[in-house]
């Protein structure tokens, strides 16, 4: 075939076939995420991206190897992705065998949380307001100098001292 795409209509998509790998695919995707929600869900994404990239599919492997590759990229992707390294999904403490880890880790972070916002406080108002609207607000550098009226590179500037102040004094442990 050239490189003329067929209307996806004209494509016959095995999707009985494709069905067969189901659990296969989600105990698969499972090895990855250790969550079965968040298997399912990766799982059926796998499946429309399955369904979509069909037409490309030429044979040169059985479909099952096909969609464990797609399926395998897709859960890497995943991991690697903003989502997962900065989102903390809640874990339903009847479900998870390791539930009271979960517990004393949830209250170490929140404690080490507390502590940290006990610290941003103490900061002189001028770094705490970048501080706060950096990072609680979400506010970029730039919109930062429009809504305090102040140079960006002075933003910038008051960032660094803050984050070293901050630093400093929870590397030395002077919670206040």
């Amino acid at each position: 075939m050239n490189d003329v795409s067929l209307p996806i209509e004209s494509i016959h998509i095995p999707i009985d076939d494709m069905m067969l790998y189901g659990q296969d695919l989600l105990q698969l995707v499972y090895t990855y995420v250790k969550d079965k929600a968040l298997a399912q869900d990766l799982t059926q994404e796998i499946f429309v991206k399955c369904y979509e990239a069909y037409p490309t599919y030429k044979g040169k492997s059985t479909l099952k190897t096909w969609m464990w590759r797609i399926a395998i990229n897709h859960c890497k992707d995943y991991l690697k992705s903003w989502y997962n390294q900065h989102i903390q999904v809640a874990v339903d403490a009847g479900v998870d065998v390791q539930a009271s880890s979960n517990v004393e880790q949830q209250v170490i972070q929140q404690d080490e949380q507390e502590r940290l916002a006990k610290t941003v406080m103490q900061l002189p108002i001028m770094y705490r307001e970048v501080i706060y609207l950096f990072y609680f607000e979400d506010y970029t550098s730039k919109e930062i100098a429009i809504v305090l009226s102040i140079n960006e590179n002075t933003v910038k500037t008051r960032l660094r001292k803050a984050k070293q102040f901050l630093k400093e004094q929870l590397e030395v442990g002077e919670w206040i």
